[in-house]
């Protein structure tokens, strides 16, 4: 029996642990602080979202969460490893292992079908049973009966649910998604939506969703929202809306609510 069954609530801990994160940028004689003292957890499971205007700081965070650059001060854990001061190659490896990545522009090898796309981090990650796993990764994003198709041969959606699948493979701690759905028709963003929602909510899948949509934000449990390279906002939503069952109002109308 598991804690649902039962009726309590399961014990959550934190997979990620920022404590008075900075990052300072020379840019010829100035210094830019593109993070200023950010101190945020996220535990295991959550969905949150991370908002901010042009120059927040928000791809600078990303950057950091992602161990795809290194902080100038402070520490990060990445589910209880300290990432804070790694070197390239251990960045490069705790990538691999620990972090999904979900691009806008979905990042595909144009002339590689869907199955060997998804096979690719288990390769670099020297994983055994690659086509299994890569074929459960893409029938968990519904694709599959689209294992040998290639990009081309796949509409926009299809090619993020690729990415997804891709994403998901290794079994990470968290998923990192930039900007997912912006290249997305509604139809098609909304379905990718509905399977993060999925994963998320099916599988206790931790996801960081980067966007400057605050309809897609609401999409997500929590949204963090950065200026000026600190958390102004930190708050909990609600009631998250369900892709697919909320017509999504005019710009003018998100702006002044």
């Amino acid at each position: 029996m598991t804690a649902a069954d039962n009726g309590t609530t399961p014990a959550t801990r934190p997979v990620i642990v920022i404590h008075d994160m900075t990052k300072v940028y020379l840019m010829g004689e100035y210094e830019v602080r593109a993070l200023n003292g950010v101190s945020v957890e996220i535990d295991q499971g959550e969905f949150v979202a991370i908002m901010g205007p042009s120059g927040s700081g928000k791809s600078t965070m990303m950057n950091m969460l992602g161990a795809l650059d290194k902080p100038s001060g402070g520490q990060y854990l990445l589910d209880g490893i300290d990432v804070s001061a790694m070197s390239d190659d251990e960045l490069a490896d705790i990538r691999n292992r620990k972090i999904g990545f979900v691009f806008q522009n979905f990042n595909l090898l144009p002339r590689v079908p869907a199955l060997q796309q998804v096979e690719l981090p288990l390769i670099y990650a020297a994983k055994r049973e690659r086509s299994e796993r890569a074929r459960r990764a893409l029938e968990l994003v519904g694709l599959g009966e689209r294992v040998h198709h290639r990009p081309s041969e796949l509409s926009g959606g299809q090619q993020q649910r690729v990415a997804i699948a891709r994403a998901l493979v290794n079994e990470p701690a968290i998923i990192l998604a930039d900007e997912p759905t912006g290249n997305l028709d509604s139809k098609s963003g909304t379905e990718v939506m509905a399977i993060f929602q999925r994963l998320n909510r099916e599988q206790g899948i931790t996801i960081l969703f980067v966007t400057h949509d605050p309809w897609i934000a609401r999409h997500t449990r929590r949204i963090i929202t950065l200026a000026d390279g600190i958390v102004v906002r930190d708050e909990i939503v609600p009631t998250p809306l369900v892709a697919g069952q909320s017509k999504r109002p005019s710009d003018e109308a998100l702006v002044h609510e």
